[in-house]
C-alpha cells in the first residue's frame, strides 16, 4: 500500500469512527443555531461571505467537536479508560465555550442596530463604567489588546453585583467563575480578516453599528436573578 492509499484509508477509518461516536451520544446533542437574519444582512459592517464562513464552518465545527468530545467521554466512562481525560476535558472546554460565545454573538447583533441602551442596562453601565462612552472605549480596547486569539466580553459578575469588561483568551479562559457573558466581541482573525485584514480595531468599531441592545438588556435582566450563594459580595 503506497502512502497516498494509506492516507485515504486512515481518513476513511477516522471518519467512520467519528460518525459512529456522534451517533452514540446519549444526551441531547448540541446543535448549530439558525441566524435571525440573512448572511448579508449585517453589511457593510460584516460581509455576507464572512458570516457564511464564520457561522457555517467555524461555529459548526465547535458544535460538532463538542458532541464528539461528549461521546468520547461517554466511551471513556463505559470502558473505564481515562488515559485521555485531560485532553478531552480541555477539548470540551474549548469547543463548548466556542459554541456558547458564538451563539451569544449572533444574538447580540442585528441589522440596523447600534445606538445605545436605555433603562436598567444603561443605568448599570453608568454605575459600573462611569458613562456609556467610557464603557465603549474600554470594551473596544479590551478587544484590541488581546494577545493572540480570544474575545472581549461585557459580563455580569453576580458576587459583586456589577458589570465588568474582560478578555477571554481562546474561548474559555479569563472569565470570572460565575460571571455571565452578556455581550461579546469575537477577536479571532476568522471574524474579520477576510474583510478588514489586519485592521481589527476598525472591525471592533464597526460592531457598534450592529449591537442589539434589546438582546443585551434581556440577558442582563436574566443574569441579575443569579445568586451563587457566595459570601462577601456586594450585599454582604
Amino acid at each position: 500500500m503506497n502512502r497516498k492509499t494509506a492516507t485515504r484509508a486512515f481518513r476513511r477509518k477516522h471518519i467512520t469512527r467519528e460518525t459512529s461516536l456522534l451517533k452514540a451520544v446519549s444526551a441531547r446533542p448540541y446543535t448549530l443555531p439558525e441566524l435571525d437574519y440573512d448572511f448579508g444582512a449585517l453589511e457593510p459592517h460584516i460581509s455576507g461571505r464572512i458570516m457564511e464562513l464564520h457561522h457555517g464552518k467555524h461555529h459548526a465545527g465547535y458544535v460538532k467537536n463538542t458532541n464528539l468530545t461528549i461521546a468520547q467521554l461517554e466511551e471513556a466512562r463505559a470502558t473505564d479508560d481515562f488515559t485521555r481525560l485531560a485532553a478531552l476535558e480541555h477539548a470540551l472546554a474549548f469547543n463548548l465555550s466556542g459554541h456558547v460565545l458564538h451563539s451569544i454573538f449572533w444574538k447580540n447583533m442585528t441589522p440596523k442596530g447600534g445606538g445605545r441602551p436605555d433603562g436598567a442596562l444603561a443605568r448599570a453601565i453608568d454605575a459600573s463604567f462611569g458613562s456609556f462612552e467610557k464603557f465603549r472605549r474600554q470594551l473596544t480596547e479590551v478587544a484590541s489588546t488581546i494577545m493572540g486569539s480570544g474575545w472581549a466580553a461585557l459580563v455580569w459578575e453576580p458576587v459583586g453585583e456589577r458589570l465588568i469588561a474582560t478578555q477571554i483568551h481562546d474561548h474559555q479562559s479569563n472569565l470570572a467563575q460565575g460571571g455571565v457573558p452578556l455581550m461579546v466581541i469575537d477577536a479571532w482573525e476568522h471574524a474579520y480578516y477576510l474583510q478588514y485584514q489586519n485592521q481589527k480595531t476598525v472591525f471592533f468599531e464597526a460592531l457598534w453599528h450592529l449591537w442589539n441592545w434589546k438582546d443585551v438588556a434581556e440577558r442582563f435582566a436574566a443574569a441579575g436573578r443569579l445568586d451563587l450563594l457566595v459570601p462577601g459580595g456586594a450585599s454582604g
